[in-house]
């Protein structure tokens, strides 16, 4: 066994999702049986790091935790370092406590740090690189929307939670003659939406990298009744918009990085069908489900493969890197790289693609491609 006597602190960012667990399980083992490393994990992300709110991890720390969803160290998506919330008197306000984590890292003897988590954690795990601490990070998220890797993992549970929900909203729509639309999260990203309604035999699929047009999804919707197919299902990502509008907003959240909560685009899209076509609408919202449960196969093995690589990573002191997946190899990008990025869907993507061949409806008028049409819509 090869000896590298390191102290690494882990921690878990962000929004949960499955195959966090998986991760930390990977990083221990792989510390333990590779490098004979001492693990320490910071409990809810940054938040942890700042407060000096940690736990040892060893073997017995991680047994279980492969198929478990959520994360053993609590996560939160309000802790970044350079802007974070501290109550004073009735109100938050906001300071810059990076010193102060950059403190107790130094303090607890820690050698480097492994930052699992989304764009967010990722742009303040680049910030605190800047400030000295050897970082190596983890891509998560459901959404799949961060830059340089092929895929997160989180992602395929996210689907196939997805998809599973669109079997069986199917039978309803059947049985009662309606149109059922089935929101799903992925904030400004398309990809859940995307996978699951063709996944799911989705007739319509709306996306928020294609502003839809509403004329043509009722459109849709008639000519299939008119065919005898007397029902729709219709998938809408949560960032999804019309043609000139904007996307719906639940609520602000003032004291959260993320300040934004979409959500709702479902009931005004349900509304507007029903007016123009007389049809009956339901509504399902599929919302924070998609963030619990078990991590498929897929996301086990991606999160195996991610906390095993950063481990090796910091072994061989790999710094300012997000491990990565590449045409199905572990690779690293700069996390400097990777900070404010986001990954969206293209138009020519082979699962656009394969939508478009299907006769699946995507908001865009026929006898326009998908390209034409955003860029008709922006002018």
């Amino acid at each position: 066994m090869a000896i590298s006597r390191k102290r690494v602190g882990i921690l878990t960012g962000g929004g949960d999702c499955p195959g966090l667990n998986a991760v930390i399980r990977a990083v221990v083992k792989t510390a333990h049986n590779d490098y004979g490393m001492e693990i320490v994990g910071f409990k809810d992300g940054y938040e942890g790091l700042i407060e000096n709110r940690y736990m040892n991890l060893d073997y017995r720390s991680v047994s279980g935790l492969l198929s478990m969803g959520g994360t053993i160290l609590g996560t939160s998506n309000r802790a970044d370092p350079f802007n974070f919330p501290v109550l004073q008197g009735d109100e938050y306000v906001y300071l810059d406590r990076s010193s102060q984590a950059v403190l107790n890292f130094e303090q607890l003897g820690l050698d480097a740090l492994i930052a699992i988590g989304g764009d967010g954690t990722m742009s303040a795990s680049a910030a605190m690189a800047k400030k000295g601490i050897p970082i190596v990070g983890v891509p998560k998220t459901i959404d799949n929307d961060l830059v340089g890797t092929d895929v997160t993992f989180g992602f395929d549970s996210a689907v196939v939670t997805a998809t599973e929900a669109i079997d069986k909203i199917h039978t309803t729509a059947q049985s009662h003659h309606r149109v059922m639309i089935v929101e799903v999260m992925g904030r400004y990203a398309g990809w859940i939406s995307l996978y699951s309604g063709i996944a799911g035999g989705g007739d319509i699929v709306l996306i928020p990298e294609i502003p839809y047009d509403l004329e043509c999804i009722c459109e849709k919707i008639r000519d299939r009744n008119a065919s005898g197919k007397n029902f729709s299902i219709v998938v809408v990502g949560e960032g999804a918009k019309p043609q000139g509008g904007d996307m719906v907003v639940a609520k602000m959240v003032e004291n959260s990085p993320e300040k934004i909560r979409l959500g709702g685009i479902s009931h005004q899209l349900a509304a507007q069908i029903e007016g123009i076509t007389g049809i009956e609408c339901r509504v399902t919202i599929l919302g924070h489900l998609l963030r619990g449960g078990v991590p498929s196969a897929f996301d086990r093995l991606l999160a195996t493969r991610f906390g095993g690589d950063a481990t090796h990573r910091v072994a061989n002191d790999d710094y300012g890197k997000l491990v990565v997946l590449k045409n199905n190899e572990m690779d690293v990008l700069d996390l400097q790289f990777v900070a404010g990025k986001q990954r969206l869907v293209t138009f020519d993507h082979p699962v656009v693609k394969a939508a478009e061949s299907l006769g699946v409806c995507l908001g865009v008028p026929e006898g326009l491609s998908i390209a034409d049409y955003v860029e008709k819509v922006k002018a």
